[in-house]
């Protein structure tokens, strides 16, 4: 197990190594789900994905079973999260099916959009109007990634949105639990409670009986989709511990190029013009409003 310093011990260089990891991983992870998705049904890539999770992380939770010692409403809130977090890495994969790598990720790139509105009229936080402009054109810039990917395949170029609405949910949920809940404990829980449900749905519906039985390197493969699943966020979550959000927040939109270096070593997928242009407006607004938020706290 990795010992961390607490969580009042800032080591920027370290975090920012993680957010790196967790910059790399996420859009690999997404790489191997498209590459998989060719040969394996997307439900059995979205149990691989919440088992493995449970899997990993277990042994470390088992070492503090008071942790699992939850009250009512934290277990409703979790159970609530894992719902959303199968939703959204469903859509995720079944976008990947038909999108471009680095056209599906700069799409759901639009979440922290989403996320900033949705603080402002469910959580009543204050959002100035420099910021909701940079929202609106953050929206343009998705669009025009959107427009040439919904000319090729129709509906589908919408899972991405999906996928952003879905993950600025769980992000909320995970504020009003993240500073109840070990971040560890956290997850395996998550991904208990997902493995679970997506088992049932497979059992009541017969989906397994679909499911080609894995050979050979496949399975080694499958591992490494939910690996490195697990181990990215692993890593989001030890960088927010060693460095401030502030620091990081813009790191995450390195996502984006790693994405379009792997959809294009792998798949030789490359955006075109109008979905190029569209991902340098949603990146240079996302920095935008990172650093409106950043100018305000430091006010």
């Amino acid at each position: 197990m990795t010992h961390l310093p607490p969580p009042s011990l800032d080591r920027p260089m370290l975090g920012i190594a993680f957010m790196l990891g967790f910059c790399l991983m996420a859009p690999l992870g997404d790489g191997m789900a498209k590459a998989l998705a060719g040969t394996f049904p997307i439900l059995m890539l979205v149990f691989v994905r919440t088992t493995t999770q449970t899997v990993l992380l277990a042994p470390l939770v088992a070492r503090n079973l008071a942790s699992l010692h939850l009250s009512p409403r934290l277990w409703r809130l979790t159970l609530l999260r894992a719902c959303l977090h199968i939703l959204g890495i469903w859509a995720m994969f079944a976008s990947l099916t038909y999108l471009p790598l680095a056209d599906a990720i700069a799409i759901a790139f639009v979440m922290p959009f989403i996320l900033l509105l949705l603080g402002h009229f469910v959580l009543g936080e204050e959002v100035g109007p420099h910021r909701m402009g940079a929202c609106a054109v953050g929206f343009m810039g998705t669009l025009m990634v959107i427009q040439p990917s919904f000319a090729n395949v129709g509906w589908p170029a919408m899972l991405p949105l999906v996928v952003a609405v879905v993950f600025a949910l769980f992000m909320l949920v995970t504020r009003q639990i993240s500073k109840e809940i070990d971040p560890i404990t956290l997850q395996a829980i998550n991904g208990a409670q997902a493995s679970v449900m997506v088992g049932a749905a497979v059992l009541i519906t017969g989906a397994q009986g679909t499911w080609p039985i894995p050979q050979g390197a496949d399975i080694l493969w499958l591992f490494a989709l939910g690996a490195l699943g697990t181990l990215g966020h692993l890593c989001m979550t030890w960088s927010l511990r060693l460095a401030p959000a502030s620091t990081l927040a813009p790191m995450q939109y390195l996502e984006i190029p790693v994405a379009t270096i792997i959809g294009f070593a792998a798949f030789g997928d490359l955006p075109n013009g109008l979905a190029a242009v569209g991902i340098c407006v949603t990146v240079l607004t996302g920095l935008y409003i990172i650093f409106r938020e950043n100018k305000g706290r430091s006010a």
